[in-house]
C-alpha cells in the first residue's frame, strides 16, 4: 500500500508554522486531528502560542492532545473554549478556575454535533498527516473525529509530518457516513473488517497551507503493574473465566475493550497468556496500547481495532518497525466507528473501564475529583459502559496510600448509573451487580470490593441509611462525608 506511495504530490499551497498561524482568526473555532495523544498538529499551534497576539479561540480535539496544544496554548491564554477532552496540568487548571469554559462529551458523537454546528461553525482545521496530495492527506497515528472536521471546516492546514512512518497508511480504514436520517447501517459484520480507505478527501479549494515539520508523538509513558494492579487483573481473569464458559454469548467470539491508561495497559497486558480456548478474541475500542502489541505477539488476538495508536516510545518503536506485521490485525478507525453504540452491541463487547470512585449502589465517578474539580472528561468511557454487553468497571479500592476509599455511600457526580454498569472488580473482589436490587448491590459492593480498612463504616452507613427505608437506602446527611 505504501510502496510508490510519495508524501507530498501535485502543486500545493507551502509556508512556515508562523505563516499558517498568521492566517488564524483571533477568535477562531479550530478543530484539531488527535486522540490520546497521537496524530495531533504540532507546529502551527505552537506558532500561535508562541505569537504576541491576544489569542481567543475555541478548540475541539477528538480526544486527548499533546502539549503544544493543551500546555503551550493554554499557558500562552490562549483558549477561550475547549472541547471535548483534555489531559495536562495546565488545561486542568484553567478548567477549573475557569479561564477556560469546558465542555465533556460522550465520543461518539462529537463528530456529527460538530458537523450540525453544536459548537459554532469551525474556522480551520488543522491536521497532522503522513502524506498529502491536492485534494486528500493520510493521517498520521490517529483518525478519531478528523474526517468530520475536514468536512466542517472552512478552511484547511495540513502539517505534513516526516517523523510519521508512511507506512502508518498500512494501519487506516476511513470510512463516511451520511448525517440522519438518511444515515445507512455501518458494513462490519466484525471487528476485523476492513470497510474504508486510508486517505482522507477534500474540496482542494480549501486547502490553506502544507506545513512540512519533523516532531513525532510524545510517547505515553505507563507505570508498571504494581501488586494491586495484578490482583484487580486476576479477579477480572477469574470472573471472565467463568462468564464466558457460562454465558452462550461467548461460546465462539469474545470482544474486548479496555479504557485508555496504565490500569488498562496493565489488563491488557495480562491477557496474553488467558486461555480463551478455542474462541475468536479481539479488541474493539477506541485506543491501541502496548498490551494489546502484547496480545498480538502473543497469538492470542485476532484483530485490534480503534481510534488512535497510544503507545509507550518501546510500543512505538515495535509497531514502527514491523509495521507489514502488525497491519494484519491492527486497524485504525474514524472514532463514530470505534465508539459507535450500534456496533458495541452488535459485537457484545465485554467493556473494562475505570473510574475515581464507586458507590455502593453501582453508580460512577470517573471526571470530577470531590465532585468539583474536573480531571481529564468522560472520553469514550460513556459509550461502552451504556452500550457493552457486559460493562466492567476496574478500580483499586482505596487511593493515596490507603486514605481514601473509592467505595462510597454516594458519589458526589455521576457519570456512569447504576442502570449502565454490570460489574465491579477492585483488588479485594468483584461485585457481580446483575439482577439486584439495590440494598443487595451495596451488600456486594462492600464485602467484594470495599478494602477492608473501610468496609465496617460502609456497614454502619448502609445500616443507617436504610432504617429510614427506601428503595434506594440514602442518608442525606452523611452520604457525602466521604468526599475528598
Amino acid at each position: 500500500m505504501t510502496r510508490n506511495l510519495q508524501r507530498k504530490t501535485g502543486q500545493l499551497p507551502s509556508g512556515s508554522p508562523a505563516e499558517a498561524a498568521a492566517s488564524i482568526g483571533d477568535d477562531a473555532t479550530v478543530v484539531v486531528s488527535g486522540f490520546g495523544r497521537a496524530g495531533y498538529p504540532k507546529a502551527v499551534p505552537l506558532a500561535l502560542a508562541e505569537s504576541s497576539r491576544d489569542l481567543s479561540l475555541t478548540l475541539i480535539s477528538g480526544g486527548s492532545v499533546g502539549d503544544e496544544i493543551d500546555t503551550a496554548l493554554v499557558e500562552a491564554g490562549a483558549i477561550a473554549r475547549r472541547f471535548p477532552y483534555q489531559a495536562t496540568a495546565s488545561a486542568r487548571a484553567a478548567v477549573n478556575d475557569g479561564t477556560i469554559a469546558f465542555h465533556d462529551r460522550h465520543i461518539s458523537k462529537l463528530g456529527d454535533e460538530v458537523l450540525l454546528g453544536h459548537f459554532g461553525d469551525p474556522d480551520v482545521a488543522i491536521v497532522e498527516a503522513v502524506a498529502v496530495g491536492e485534494d486528500w492527506f493520510i493521517p498520521t497515528t490517529s483518525i478519531g473525529h478528523t474526517l468530520s472536521y475536514v468536512r466542517s471546516a472552512k478552511k484547511l492546514i495540513v502539517e505534513l509530518n516526516h517523523a510519521q512512518p508512511l507506512s502508518l497508511a498500512a494501519l487506516h480504514d476511513v470510512y463516511e457516513r451520511e448525517l440522519p436520517p438518511n444515515r445507512e447501517p455501518i458494513p462490519i459484520d466484525g471487528p476485523g473488517d476492513r470497510i474504508g480507505a486510508a486517505k482522507i478527501s477534500f474540496d482542494p479549494g480549501k486547502l490553506d497551507f502544507v506545513v512540512e515539520t519533523d516532531r513525532p508523538d510524545k510517547p505515553y509513558q505507563f507505570r508498571a503493574p504494581n501488586d494491586v494492579d495484578r490482583d484487580i487483573a486476576a479477579n477480572l481473569a477469574g470472573f471472565l473465566e467463568t462468564e464466558i464458559e457460562v454465558n452462550p454469548l461467548y461460546e465462539s467470539d469474545v470482544n474486548l475493550q479496555f479504557g485508555v491508561g496504565s490500569l488498562g495497559n496493565a489488563l491488557m497486558a495480562s491477557f496474553k497468556s488467558f486461555d480463551f480456548g478455542e474462541r475468536t478474541v479481539s479488541y474493539f475500542g477506541e485506543v491501541i496500547q502496548d498490551g494489546l502489541l502484547d496480545m498480538i505477539d502473543e497469538d492470542s488476538l485476532a484483530s485490534a481495532s480503534a481510534a488512535s495508536l497510544a503507545l509507550s516510545a518501546d510500543g512505538q518503536k515495535r509497531l514502527f518497525e514491523d509495521i507489514d506485521r502488525y497491519a494484519k490485525s491492527v486497524i485504525v478507525r474514524n472514532a463514530d466507528i470505534s465508539n459507535s453504540p450500534t456496533l458495541i452491541d452488535r459485537f457484545g463487547v465485554i467493556g473494562v473501564n475505570s473510574a475515581l470512585e464507586v458507590d455502593i449502589f453501582g453508580n460512577a465517578n470517573s471526571t470530577h475529583l470531590g465532585g468539583r474539580h474536573m480531571i481529564n472528561g468522560i472520553g469514550g468511557s460513556g459509550d461502552f459502559s451504556r452500550n457493552s454487553t457486559l460493562a466492567v468497571i476496574a478500580l483499586s479500592s482505596t487511593a493515596k496510600d490507603g486514605a481514601i476509599s473509592r467505595i462510597v455511600p454516594a458519589v458526589p457526580h455521576v457519570d456512569h448509573t447504576e442502570h449502565d454498569l454490570s460489574v465491579i472488580v477492585t483488588e479485594q473482589g468483584v461485585a457481580d451487580l446483575r439482577g439486584l436490587s439495590p440494598r443487595e448491590r451495596a451488600a456486594a459492593l462492600i464485602e467484594n470490593c470495599a478494602h477492608p480498612d473501610y468496609r465496617d463504616a460502609l456497614r454502619e452507613y448502609l445500616t443507617q441509611a436504610t432504617a429510614d427505608g427506601g428503595h434506594i437506602p440514602l442518608d442525606t446527611e452523611t452520604a457525602f462525608d466521604w468526599t475528598g
